[in-house]
């Protein structure tokens, strides 16, 4: 049975892989978190990919090949490309619409914007770092300074490219809320609060410190995506694809379906 369009996709997380299929992003999305067993059970960013782009680091021709529909005609699910390195190899021009998916198969699709909110400059922010690394970062460098920095400025902290995220943190209301409490709290998931507070204390009092990491360990899996601040970034030196993140009302008005099951 012909019809079946072959697309390219990236899974952003929880793992980075490159797959051929022949599912609409929104039936992937299903498909992946819940119609397989061997998949993975639980949110997924992914993005695709421009379906003419090309690397010597993939056999993309190869895969597209063996992406064909089944016997009894339907489409052919997930053919894998590669499972390593695939973010380092991809140019972020071939990227298309990113892909949120609730951990029972509801998608959000976001389209790129350009970034062009001007931010205070020595404000403490927390990043969470995506792939290929998966810090959760304290900074005081905006999003475009440590996009830059993390992906050309740094060997030991770094990698050629990346993605990630900013969390709803305000610092000092964190401070402010936590004052004097026997049991502090923090809003990000598997963060040890008392060990936030003296990290947090310790980039602000540092005028030389950029970053500071505070867990070796994504929290992505378990923070909800209403965490999410501005939206989500792909970097590679001065090149960054911004992925702005809608707004309340409109997810509200336009997503509710997907809001619904976000949180």
């Amino acid at each position: 049975m012909a019809g079946h369009e072959q697309r390219i996709y990236m899974i952003v997380f929880p793992v980075n892989a490159l797959v051929a299929s022949q599912l609409s992003p929104e039936d992937f999305a299903h498909h992946y978190t819940t119609g397989s067993a061997k998949h993975f059970k639980g949110k997924v960013i992914f993005a695709e990919i421009d379906i003419n782009y090309r690397n010597m680091h993939f056999d993309i021709d190869h895969y597209l090949a063996l992406t064909v529909p089944h016997p009894d005609g339907t489409p052919k699910k997930t053919k894998f490309i590669s499972s390593y390195a695939v973010l380092e190899h991809i140019d972020l021009k071939a990227m298309k619409n990113l892909y949120l998916v609730t951990a029972n198969g509801k998608s959000l699709e976001i389209k790129p914007a350009p970034y062009t909110a001007k931010n205070e400059p020595g404000m403490v922010r927390i990043y969470q770092e995506i792939s290929p690394l998966s810090n959760l970062v304290a900074s005081t460098l905006d999003q475009r300074a440590f996009g830059r920095y993390i992906t050309s400025e740094t060997k030991s902290k770094g990698a050629p490219k990346i993605c990630f995220t900013q969390y709803e943190f305000n610092v000092a209301e964190f401070f402010e809320k936590n004052k004097g409490s026997a049991l502090p709290y923090s809003p990000i998931p598997d963060t040890n609060p008392t060990r936030l507070m003296e990290y947090l204390t310790e980039i602000k009092e540092s005028a030389d410190k950029k970053t500071k990491t505070l867990n070796l360990n994504s929290t992505l899996l378990d923070a909800p995506y209403s965490l999410i601040r501005h939206g989500f970034w792909f970097a590679a030196g001065n090149e960054l694809l911004f992925y702005p993140m809608p707004s309340e009302e409109e997810l509200q008005k336009h997503h509710y379906q997907w809001l619904k099951h976000a949180n």
